[in-house]
């Protein structure tokens, strides 16, 4: 017997479908903005002429590098209730993808700022500008300028990634499915429907995310 299409029955899960979307990429929004904002820290801690700091960012980077996405979250949901530290699904999805994006944007931004010629700091430094200011108005912007793009891929693929936090009962777009398709047992067609929509996302994503790119490092690139 051949199997009949009905995409019809998934119509009245449309707000479902909406709502599941919408977490899946405020989590990735969470992720992205903290991530990137520790990353950038991480990255200037790993070229500290203090060795204990820079073994300690680079342990960090090894541990999350090297370890499945999902076992780190597991830890985070399940194994720290056993120390009394309690996080709600929603916190643990976030703190993970925040933690694992982290680890990738140190590489990432570590790589950005060693590409920066070392005449720029000094052309700052004849300027008369402190430390701080020659690295938040000239080295950093062009760091950021030569990664952006290994940046952009790796929000992306920590998009997709967040498919897994419904492995907790976090209500993401992968978890919706599962409701749905449990209820209506159109397997085929709603699976079919949230890879479409992933698909979406991440092209619309990295489209956005370098239309924003160009427009904030314009002439920047090296």
């Amino acid at each position: 017997m051949g199997y009949e299409l009905d995409f019809g029955a998934l119509l009245q899960y449309l707000g479902l479908f909406l709502e599941g979307t919408a977490v899946t990429l405020g989590l990735t929004a969470v992720a992205s903005l903290f991530g990137i904002a520790l990353g950038i820290a991480g990255a200037c801690a790993f070229r500290s002429k203090h060795l204990w700091l820079r073994r300690v960012i680079a342990g960090y980077v090894e541990l999350i590098r090297n370890t499945p996405f999902i076992v780190q979250m597991f830890f985070l949901f399940f194994g720290l209730p056993s120390i009394g530290l309690r996080l709600s699904a929603l916190q643990a999805a976030a703190l993970a993808m925040t933690i694992n994006l982290t680890a990738y944007a140190i590489e990432i931004l570590r790589a950005g700022l060693e590409a920066v010629p070392p005449g720029q700091r000094e052309a700052g430094r004849s300027m008369g500008l402190s430390p701080l200011l020659i690295f938040g108005f000239i080295v950093l912007p062009q760091a950021l300028a030569n990664v952006y793009p290994a940046l952009v891929g790796q929000i992306t693929i920590t998009m997709l990634e967040s498919a897994v936090v419904s492995q907790i009962a976090v209500v993401d777009l992968t978890h919706v499915a599962d409701y749905i398709q449990s209820r209506n047992f159109r397997s085929f067609e709603t699976y079919l429907v949230i890879t479409l929509i992933y698909l979406v996302l991440a092209v619309l994503m990295r489209r956005m995310l370098a239309l924003a790119g160009r427009q904030l490092f314009a002439g920047r690139v090296r």
